[in-house]
């Protein structure tokens, strides 16, 4: 590679996350369009990666995790919160924890409904069809044959199996699709997982593209910023091998940087609230005070059981002989241990009953630890969580310094509003309720958190704040709109600026009821086909 190359294309992608690759690949299909790729990580050889399981020794690794964390949040007793971000092929979709969950329709009506035209459930369905290949096989609301392979839970768990009649004990209905006709109910989740390996955007989207001559991707390409001519994005300054690398756009740059990301390289660039810029010596190009702004987050907390049975996660990874047979059973038959995820079960309910839709969600995972970096525990146990699927706090990320290598600043604001804390309490109980069944109680020795000593609300919510963390679903801080904090418009372009759109979970103007992955690529494919229907009208 010539030392003084400048890269040359039609189209500059910034990240090959879960957006990313599927924008990349999406707009690599027109050989007359050159993409290039730009990825601050390295490619996705570490096996772990492709485990389902292995996520948890990926959780904390620096080679192809940013490893970020917040600032002291007061919502969360003062804590710094830690920030699992995918820096590798895939992005986070490489080390996620493989749930399947698109959101409400009423999610995606919302949008519409504040101004985003084209972003109704009917409009974003056709997107998430085309992504997919459902392994039931396509109906109205899934599709086959997409590059995202959708997959059900290869093993039913004992105790999973006991979470679901527990629920359905107390009156919650089965659901067997959470992405079907309506979310609410308890059931399995489905993956994105193909023959019990990790589908990541990665595996999916780019594999199959990187065959292509038109699509050039660069790994280990930390991009420090925009350039401009006037008021029009024209190309990227990146670092490659300790050097500073220039690449030129000839039609536009399409960010999929992740909610953290993405304004973080918007502000270096001088794009955000000017004021903010000026602090921190960044030239100001274009005053756009959301940048950073709006940030949404999923805040869970959990309750831990010691297991009365040694059928738990924590029981075979203390086992040799278990570790064994577990390895052998998923190198021969892709099932077993090896072949989970995060949370094979899950509830979505209401907590108050004139809620139209669910408003919670609550997951069963039959393995326990303190925290997933650290280990399993030591002895049989399993864990329950619940989340708000539709919190009304608000925290935002700004820079540190002017220095692309520094992680933001980001301050979450967990837990800030009334009904947020009501909301987190209010699960905590039903959890509970799920547990006091028959169906728990034969599998259960002791709560061993909190414990039974923790009991009102007050010492509920204090514990949700002590021991509770993030889901990892970030959101919202480019938001989409029509409103002076908006910084992409309906169609993902930059408000103020030209050749410049962002397509990640940044522009989400809510975070979706539930996990984020699938709604993220979605939005790539929306963005893929905006910037291709923008080609086919110059044509």
């Amino acid at each position: 590679m010539p030392e003084q190359e400048i890269f040359e294309a039609d189209f500059i992608v910034i990240g090959a996350g879960s957006a990313g690759c599927a924008v990349a690949a999406r707009l690599s299909e027109d050989p007359a369009t050159r993409v290039l790729l730009l990825e601050a990580g390295g490619e996705d050889k570490n096996r772990w990666i492709h485990i389902p399981l292995g996520f948890g020794k990926t959780f904390a690794d620096p080679t192809v995790n940013w490893c970020y964390e917040t600032e002291p949040d007061p919502g969360a007793a003062d804590r710094k919160v830690f920030w699992p971000r995918g820096k590798v092929l895939g992005g986070s979709s490489s080390i996620n924890g493989m749930v399947y969950i698109r959101g409400q329709a009423e999610d995606f009506d919302h949008w519409r409904q504040l101004g985003n035209t084209g972003w109704s459930f009917d409009d974003v369905l056709p997107y998430f069809k085309r992504s997919e290949h459902q392994t039931r096989g396509a109906d109205a609301f899934h599709g086959a044959g997409g590059p995202l392979c959708v997959s059900d839970v290869p093993d039913h768990h004992p105790i999973c199996e006991a979470f679901i009649e527990a629920a359905m004990s107390l009156g919650f209905p089965k659901n067997d699709d959470f992405n079907g006709a309506q979310q609410d109910g308890v059931g399995y989740h489905q993956t994105t997982t193909r023959n019990g390996k990790r589908c990541s955007t990665a595996v999916g989207y780019l594999r199959p593209a990187m065959t292509r001559p038109n699509l050039r991707v660069v790994t280990d390409a930390l991009t420090e910023k925009i350039t401009f001519d006037g008021r029009r994005a024209t190309g990227v300054v990146f670092r490659l091998d300790g050097e500073v690398r220039a690449a030129r756009a000839a039609s536009e740059i399409v960010v999929c940087g992740g909610a953290v990301n993405s304004p973080q390289l918007l502000l270096l660039s001088g794009i955000g609230q000017a004021e903010h810029l000026v602090a921190r010596g960044v030239p100001v190009v274009h005053h756009l005070p959301g940048v950073g702004q709006n940030l949404q987050d999923h805040y869970s907390a959990p309750l831990k059981f010691r297991c009365a049975l040694p059928i738990t996660v924590n029981d075979v990874m203390r086992s040799n002989l278990k570790k064994l047979k577990a390895g052998l059973q998923y190198y021969a038959f892709k099932t077993g241990p090896l072949a989970m995820g995060t949370s094979p079960a899950a509830l979505f309910a209401r907590t108050r009953p004139e809620l139209a839709s669910a408003d919670i969600k609550c997951s069963c995972s039959p393995f326990s630890a303190d925290r997933p970096q650290d280990g399993l525990h030591p002895w049989s146990g399993f864990t329950t969580i619940i989340y708000q699927l539709r919190p009304e706090s608000r925290g935002h990320i700004e820079l540190k310094t002017a220095d692309p290598a520094d992680p933001p600043a980001v301050f979450p604001n967990y837990l800030a509003t009334e009904t947020d804390q009501h909301t987190i309490v209010a699960g905590l109980k039903l959890l509970r309720r799920i547990m006091a069944t028959p169906q728990m109680q034969r599998l259960i020795t002791s709560e061993f958190q909190p414990g039974p000593a923790i009991a009102s609300d007050d010492e509920l919510l204090a514990y949700a704040r002590q021991r509770g963390g993030t889901v990892y679903h970030p959101t919202s801080t480019c938001k989409m709109g029509v409103d002076p904090m908006a910084v992409v418009d309906p169609e993902l372009r930059v408000h103020g600026l030209s050749g410049l759109r962002i397509a990640d979970a940044s522009v989400m103007p809510t975070v979706v009821s539930g996990n984020t992955n699938a709604a993220t690529i979605m939005i790539g494919e929306r963005a893929a086909d905006m910037v291709g229907q923008k080609l086919r009208m110059a044509a």
